[in-house]
């Protein structure tokens, strides 16, 4: 290969890398105009972002103020690094404060599928800049955070909505590459950051997988020590050595955002506790209380006999259960 092929270029009689020049964002907007303009002549102005007023008219205006670039696949033909088109760091970081602090956490009257859609697909435009434009160090670190945590909300909020509303692979495609993002900033940061401990432990838990695992194990032992990470290597133990009573107590401890994260995982557990009972407890004369069942998996008697009556398990008219094995 020639100097030219390699990437360098020549000097006198040496040859030095060329330095590759990363763009920076000069946008101060969270929407750039000229996609303010285009979208609201074709007539793509989302309800969130059209001018108050104006909802009614033949063709709604935009509001600068509300108005977030949307993401676009890259095409051919395409330059997706134009300055002028790219928000810079303070910029993105004001544009996802404004995504879940405004739209995301507020009292509106829209279902909320329709505020996850369009949230979502406004940090996939901002996950494409930051891509863009390398970006490293505290702010994106933050932008991660809130976006890690919008994710695993949504995940558990809308688990139980249509697919053409929600795409749970999709959503976890995302989770799982904004999580690696983070935690890969957390161990080439200069400092310790004061919510690693946090992010570590949410990892842990949405995933629950021996790789997860391996990757607390390997943390310093200060940290690994923390009272979160202790708590999620537990309730990883407990998963992995197929002891769902001991999971669904340990989960009892979780915060809000924790026990989200966790959610994805509960099904499985508790229809793992109802078949080891099946055959624990099959006998013809042995009956369990359906309360104590009840404590047991965490849920009210509702929701337990809902369970029973979904993998085959008789529940008599005197509030007790009986496990056959055979009819699980």
């Amino acid at each position: 290969q020639s100097w030219r092929d390699r990437g360098y270029k020549q000097e006198g009689t040496l040859e030095t890398p060329v330095e590759e020049s990363v763009p920076k964002g000069t946008c101060q907007t969270m929407c750039p105009a000229i996609e303010m303009r285009q979208r609201q002549s074709q007539h793509r102005l989302h309800r969130y972002e059209i001018l108050t007023g104006t909802e009614k008219d033949r063709q709604p205006r935009a509001d600068p103020l509300r108005m977030v670039k949307e993401y676009a696949r890259p095409a051919a033909g395409k330059d997706s690094t134009n300055p002028s088109e790219l928000r810079p760091p303070d910029v993105l970081q004001k544009t996802v404060h404004y995504l879940i602090d405004e739209i995301a956490t507020s009292q509106n009257l829209h279902p909320w599928t329709e505020v996850y859609g369009f949230v979502f697909d406004r940090l996939r435009a901002v996950k494409q800049d930051m891509i863009i434009q390398r970006l490293s160090g505290p702010c994106c670190v933050t932008i991660l955070e809130q976006t890690v945590c919008f994710l695993v909300y949504a995940s558990y909020r809308l688990c139980g909505e249509p697919l053409r509303l929600y795409d749970p692979k999709l959503n976890d495609m995302h989770v799982q590459e904004n999580l690696r993002w983070l935690l890969d900033c957390y161990v080439s940061g200069s400092a310790p950051n004061d919510h690693q401990e946090e992010y570590e432990a949410l990892n842990l838990l949405y995933n629950l997988c021996t790789k997860a695992l391996q990757r607390v194990m390997q943390l310093p032992e200060g940290l690994r020590c923390t009272p979160d990470i202790s708590l999620a290597l537990s309730i990883s133990h407990a998963y992995l050595e197929r002891n769902p009573v001991r999971l669904l107590r340990l989960a009892k401890k979780l915060s809000f955002l924790q026990m989200c994260a966790l959610h994805r995982h509960l099904t499985a557990c508790r229809r793992d506790l109802l078949l080891i009972y099946s055959h624990g407890f099959s006998s013809r004369n042995c009956r369990f209380p359906l309360e104590k069942l009840s404590h047991l998996l965490d849920l009210d008697t509702c929701y337990t006999t809902q369970y029973c009556q979904l993998y085959g398990v008789e529940i008599n008219l005197e509030n007790t259960v009986i496990f056959t094995k055979n009819a699980f």
